[in-house]
């Protein structure tokens, strides 16, 4: 199915519900941001078909002993994951230590079934919400068209998840600019907007160079905005990694680096240290700078965020 056509309805399987004493306890990311010390956070992605859903659970475990901030759970193209999505941060909640943030798009989606599943969030207990457009079916680089009958921007998201619930919503902010974003400027626009619609905080597509996203933090502060922005790291461990992440954020992996890797590309081994090496580097820097937290793109595994926090001093 193509973006702009007309979902079928599908009924939403409500999982079990986290109880009210145990959601309340667990609290929201905007409160362990006021905290003041950096925030470690992950994000999971729901298991398909064909995963191993054990080997995830216990890499989602293994996770855990890193006592992050909170976690996020990634939500399919036009809604592929979505019961998947709400199953998986539920059982977080219900079975481990650590606060779930379900991913929303509303790619493909009318605004009737956006509806349907907030409702099934209030209804599993999950209140903490990562609000985004999302990216056309199949192919995340396709033109954008809004569903006849649902919304055009991130920030109707925002606005109407704030008519449904005393949820903590979260959004997407682009170093490089959204792909689709007609300038910076434009970009800063549209971020400023979603803040102003009732954004708690921000979480920033992949970043391998610390001074963009300084940059955007200066280009946002400028423009009256103090919402705060995590930085979202994902460590290089093949070289399908850096494709993928160019296809995935829209923006280029930075020369200098691409450089270093291409020279291991034939070492496996030395490709994943060499990873591992700049993905520390860079959290530093960032921590030096202030950064309000870290949150790390995981795939479901748990060795190299391991690795990389081992390294770090994040309080927890």
């Amino acid at each position: 199915m193509t973006s702009g056509q007309l979902s079928p309805r599908r009924a939403v399987t409500p999982p079990a519900a986290v109880p009210a004493r145990r959601a309340a306890r667990l609290g929201t990311v905007r409160e362990r941001l006021s905290a003041g010390a950096p925030v470690l956070s992950l994000e999971f992605m729901p298991p398909r078909p064909t995963d191993d859903a054990d080997r995830i659970w216990r890499n989602v475990r293994t996770l855990e002993s890193l006592r992050p901030g909170f976690v996020s759970v990634t939500y399919g193209a036009g809604g592929s994951t979505r019961d998947n999505t709400i199953a998986v941060a539920a059982r977080i909640a219900r079975e481990t230590t650590m606060l779930p943030v379900v991913h929303l798009t509303a790619v493909d989606h009318s605004i009737r079934e956006l509806r349907s599943f907030i409702g099934a969030l209030a209804d599993a207990g999950v209140v903490n919400v990562l609000a985004l457009r999302g990216d056309p079916p199949g192919d995340v680089t396709g033109k954008w068209v809004r569903h006849p009958e649902g919304l055009e921007y991130a920030s109707e998201l925002v606005t109407l998840l704030r008519q449904h619930g005393d949820f903590c919503v979260g959004v997407a902010a682009f170093p490089h600019r959204h792909p689709r974003s007609a300038s910076i400027e434009d970009d800063t626009a549209h971020f400023v907007a979603k803040c102003q619609a009732g954004a708690d905080y921000a979480i920033t597509q992949m970043i391998f160079d610390v001074d963009d996203y300084l940059r955007l933090r200066d280009r946002v502060v400028a423009a009256g905005c103090d919402t705060p922005i995590i930085p979202a790291l994902m460590p290089v461990t093949t070289m399908r990694t850096i494709a993928r992440s160019e296809q995935l954020s829209g923006a280029p992996f930075p020369p200098r680096l691409a450089k270093r890797f291409a020279a291991v590309a034939d070492d496996s081994s030395a490709v994943r240290a060499l990873g591992i090496e700049q993905a520390t580097v860079l959290a530093r820097r960032l921590l030096a700078e202030g950064v309000p937290g870290l949150h790390f793109i995981t795939f479901n595994f748990a060795r190299a965020t391991t690795e990389i926090v081992a390294e770090l001093k994040i309080p927890a």
